[in-house]
């Protein structure tokens, strides 16, 4: 128990560790984007790309 307690003190006393959480928590906002616009525009872009693919 006093081994997770030292290093949970070192982690939240790190500041690199602080800015490499920020840049993951805005990383994974942006997968989540994407994932969010793939669903939704999905079937719109294979439309095209499937009309652009019988046209040549």
């Amino acid at each position: 128990m006093t081994l997770l307690t030292a290093l949970l003190a070192s982690i939240s006393s790190d500041d690199e560790g602080q800015g490499l959480a920020e840049y993951a928590l805005i990383l994974a906002l942006i997968a989540i984007v994407a994932i969010v616009a793939l669903i939704f525009l999905g079937g719109a872009v294979s439309g095209i790309l499937s009309d652009v693919g019988k046209s040549i």
